[in-house]
């Protein structure tokens, strides 16, 4: 507990799944938070449960006027901002390149890949201020290899993307203290995967999964928190895996 004490963080996507985990989790190890969500009861809901260290915000985390609202909004609330997390993504149509729209291609990049863009944009002034901060990318194992049988060129191209805004972020920003990092879930248990996924198909996919499970968002969390904190202080530049060791097969 406390790892995370004189803090101010932003989440994104933070209204439900894994982002409502790390909200809980950052809260928790005394960080100050504001997390946002296009999705503004759930976002409300949790805001309620989480008390006075946090702050929910509707946001587009698509659009260049939110960030700036946003971080506006944490600055007066809490103070200059030293964590980010960009959490929000979607997975997009599951489509092979040929039968992908144009417009549904550019969604899915706009969300997954401009909205990591943006927040490093405009938070990074913020953690000049501050004095420097961490800013934890997620992405995916689909960042990291082409995934077999799941055909989704746009989810690829914006994951990958990811990893590398986050490379480049860490080069340009390390004098400044602050450190960029992103982390590559595998099969986690979340409302996006019990909506696309039954019972049976995540049995199977816990059986590809060397350590025979699929993650928690606990999982996922306990990364993100680490990375945020001082104990990862010279670590940026860097992707984390977090699958059970599918991507090792």
């Amino acid at each position: 507990m406390n790892r995370l004490n004189d803090k101010v963080a932003i989440i994104t996507g933070a209204a439900q799944g894994m982002g409502a985990a790390h909200a809980r989790r950052f809260v928790a190890e005394g960080a100050r938070t504001v997390f946002t969500d296009i999705n503004e009861s759930a976002g409300t809901a949790l805001a309620e449960e989480l008390g006075a260290n946090a702050l929910f915000i509707k946001h587009d985390v698509a659009s260049d006027a939110d960030w700036q609202m946003v971080v506006e909004k944490a600055e007066r609330h809490f103070g200059p901002v030293n964590a980010l997390v960009n959490n929000a993504g979607i997975i997009g149509p599951v489509n092979k390149a040929a039968d992908l729209s144009e417009a549904d291609f550019l969604k899915v990049c706009a969300i997954n890949q401009t909205s990591v863009f943006l927040g490093i944009k405009h938070v990074v002034p913020s953690m000049i201020r501050a004095g420097g901060g961490a800013i934890v990318n997620i992405s995916s194992i689909s960042g990291i290899v082409a995934i077999y049988g799941t055909p989704n060129v746009a989810y690829a191209a914006s994951k990958f993307a990811v990893r590398g805004i986050t490379k480049q972020a860490a080069i340009e920003y390390g004098e400044h203290h602050i450190r960029v990092n992103s982390v590559h879930p595998g099969y986690i248990r979340t409302p996006m995967m019990t909506e696309a996924l039954d019972d049976e198909q995540i049995k199977v996919a816990s059986g590809s999964v060397p350590i025979r499970r699929v993650g928690e968002v606990e999982d996922v969390s306990n990364l993100v928190v680490f990375l945020a904190s001082d104990e990862a202080g010279f670590i940026t530049g860097t992707e984390y895996i977090i699958d059970g060791g599918l991507t090792a097969l």
